[in-house]
């Protein structure tokens, strides 16, 4: 069978003919199997969304209870049919809730990962490969100059700094969904007891994710009152809020940005971030490739992100290995 029989990209997002829906689609669509919850992945106004609990949980509470027509929750494992085509969810250790789309069909097994990384974040499951004939991946850090750092090393960095400047607020740019939290664990991990001050923006998805079962500890906001108090603490914000007003409350503040883009210094200098750490919930170099080693069967389709690097890597592997431009995908990192 020919992998387009079952998968064939479209303008509104990567499409199964058999089963007539669409994973991840950029546009409304009577029948959705979404991956994660970033905006570019999760948006409103589909028919029939089917997801895992936490990433319809996630989608309410960004859109709204009517965001969709219908939503069909699937745990991890579990099997659904669509018109003969079954579907199931993997996990992807993405961000909480995040899931790889696995679509079996007259013997024939995709996955459509999604967005995934494969080191331990504390606030998901682990990625979880599944053995598979062909395997849809995004490539965000697809070159060989992207390899991310331990988390404990840029973590251990960060308290370093606080230590280092006891009379500077330290600003944490952190995407609202997935990073702040999961930065905010690690820090507790490493033993930062303190509360940890947030954006009001990053209010209520972390108390999603206490609702959810994530324990983040003690948060409070980082009102205007508190700004010129803050300091020698930690306080986490939307990476836009580095440059806005409110950032200009707190004195002398050391500005930070948690991204895999923070291994390149030009990015960090041109945000004016005096703290760059390298931290990314999308797999780099080494974790991609060591990825597609452990399915050693499946045909590569290749997206949004650097193709190129990867698809020189499989012709050198003797690899089946395609691009699969799908359009209306961003980095939420960025």
């Amino acid at each position: 069978m020919r992998p387009q029989d079952l998968l064939q990209p479209r303008p509104e997002g990567l499409y199964c003919s058999p089963g007539d829906f669409y994973i991840d689609p950029v546009r409304p669509t009577p029948r959705a199997v979404v991956t994660h919850g970033h905006s570019d992945h999760a948006r409103s106004g589909h028919g029939i969304v089917l997801a895992t609990p936490e990433t319809l949980a996630i989608m309410t509470e960004r859109y709204g209870a009517d965001f969709a027509q219908g939503r069909q929750p699937v745990a991890y494992g579990e099997r659904v049919d669509r018109d003969g085509v079954e579907i199931s969810l993997a996990p992807a250790g993405h961000v909480l809730g995040s899931a790889q789309a696995v679509l079996r069909w007259r013997g024939f097994t995709a996955v459509v990962s999604g967005d995934y990384k494969r080191r331990r974040d504390p606030t998901c499951k682990g990625f979880e490969p599944v053995q598979c004939d062909l395997f849809v991946s995004e490539a965000t850090f697809g070159l060989p100059v992207f390899r991310h750092p331990p988390d404990t090393e840029e973590i251990a960095r960060l308290l370093h700094s606080v230590r280092q400047f006891p009379e500077r607020a330290h600003l944490v740019g952190a995407y609202a969904l997935g990073k702040a939290q999961r930065l905010i664990r690690l820090l507790r991990e490493a033993g930062w007891e303190r509360p940890i001050y947030i954006h009001g923006a990053m209010q209520r998805l972390c108390a999603l994710y206490e609702d959810l079962g994530v324990e983040l500890g003690p948060l409070e906001p980082a009102t205007a009152e508190r700004g010129g108090d803050l300091a020698g603490e930690i306080v986490i914000c939307p990476p836009s809020a580095l440059q806005e007003k409110w950032s200009r409350r707190f004195a002398d503040p050391v500005t930070a940005f948690a991204s895999g883009w923070m291994s390149v210094r030009a990015r960090a200098r041109q945000r004016g971030v005096e703290l760059p750490l390298v931290m990314s919930d999308h797999a780099d170099w080494d974790e991609l490739i060591s990825t597609f080693r452990e399915l050693p069967e499946a045909l590569l389709w290749i997206t949004h992100g650097r193709e190129d690097g990867l698809l020189r890597w499989a012709e050198l592997e003797g690899r089946k290995a395609q691009a699969l431009r799908l359009s209306g995908y961003e980095d939420e990192e960025d």
